[in-house]
């Protein structure tokens, strides 16, 4: 399927990666498709959706905030506090001793393998998840709905706006934009054709 994007489509699914590498992700999200079309989507199709309040630096300064946030939930500091570990206690100590800004230098250090080759998360390979993986597959229903050959940027947003995460849901801010921006893509891919 992959042989079916246009070439800004097939760099955006690149940089999904690299935007999910730098924000210290896992796993591919459908948020970080959204990234790779917010930086390698046509000139067009970025205006659109900075009409609609999305652009890339908004997008990543939200994905990073969130990625600082607390890294264990209200139940999981409760359940610590039970056995007598206050997590806001543990944070005091941690910037006393190590600086205010400890916890955000703190970076995972890398797997090596058995030749010295790295194996962590931070080089390589990172999978996409199933609701990625899903709007990739959308996109290409969404070219072939249109009679179309080519899997566009346009498409691959047609196919995120068809099945968005929660966190995409918000970045768009509700389901109310993302349903008044379909047609506004569709319009814009008709343009092109």
């Amino acid at each position: 399927m992959f042989e079916r994007f246009s070439k800004s489509a097939k760099t955006a699914v690149v940089i999904a990666q690299e935007d999910a590498r730098e924000l210290r992700s896992p796993n591919i999200e459908v948020e970080h498709v959204l990234l790779g079309l917010l930086s390698q989507g046509e000139p067009e199709l970025k205006a659109l959706l900075a009409e609609a309040g999305v652009t890339h630096d908004g997008v990543m300064t939200t994905l990073a905030q969130r990625g600082r946030g607390e890294p264990l939930g209200e139940q999981d500091a409760e359940a610590l506090r039970s056995i007598g570990i206050d997590l806001d206690a543990v944070r005091e100590t941690l910037e006393a001793n190590f600086g205010e800004d400890a916890l955000d230098r703190a970076v995972p250090q890398e797997r090596r393998g058995r030749f010295g080759l790295g194996r962590g998360w931070s080089g390589g390979h990172i999978p996409f998840t199933r609701d990625a993986k899903k709007v990739l597959e959308l996109s290409l229903r969404e070219a072939l709905a249109r009679k179309e050959k080519c899997i566009e940027s346009g498409h691959v947003l047609l196919g995120i706006l068809r099945a968005p995460n929660q966190t995409t849901v918000g970045l768009f801010g509700g389901s109310g934009p993302i349903h008044d921006l379909r047609p506004k893509v569709h319009a814009l891919l008709d343009r092109a054709a």
